[in-house]
This record gives C-alpha cells, sequence and structure tokens, in this order.
C-alpha cells in the first residue's frame, strides 16, 4: 500500500490504564483515502505496535475487497450457468 494513500492519526486510547491511557497517544486511526476504509486500533500499549496491526488489519480488508472484485468480475464474464442434462 503507498504511503500516500494512507492517512495516519494518533490520538489517546481512552478507557483502563491509568496515567498512561491520559498521557500517551497510542492510539492509532488510518484511513486508505481510495476507499474510504477507516480502522482504529486501541489494544497495545505501544503507538508502533497499534500502527502495525491497523496496517495488518487494513491489508486484509483490502484483500477480501479486491477479491469480492475478482469474484464478481470472474461471474459476470461467465454469465448464467447452466446446467447440462437431458430433458
Amino acid at each position: 500500500i503507498p504511503e500516500k494513500d494512507i492517512e495516519i492519526t494518533t490520538t489517546r486510547a481512552g478507557g483502563k490504564g491509568g496515567q498512561n491511557v491520559n498521557k500517551v497517544e497510542s492510539a492509532v486511526r488510518l484511513v486508505h483515502i481510495p476507499t474510504g476504509i477507516m480502522i482504529r486500533c486501541t489494544e497495545e500499549r505501544s503507538q508502533l505496535q497499534n500502527k502495525a496491526r491497523a496496517l495488518a488489519l487494513l491489508k486484509a480488508r483490502l484483500t477480501v475487497i479486491a477479491q469480492q472484485q475478482r469474484v464478481s468480475a470472474l461471474a459476470e464474464i461467465r454469465g448464467d450457468m447452466i446446467e447440462a442434462a437431458w430433458g
């Protein structure tokens, strides 16, 4: 995924965690600009780990979308499937 297609913002995670949650911006939000997919990751304590996890989730979602597009394109090419039977 090209770096120019992703908008990365960091925020404070919120929730349980004490002082670390209140002062450290460890939550990462990724927006894939061409598709508009937004992923927010707050699971890890480190911003780098959250960024890596969010990128992995984004790649997974993009591959699912690409696979669905390939399947629909193949179905469009094949047309209606007719059962080859007598009678």
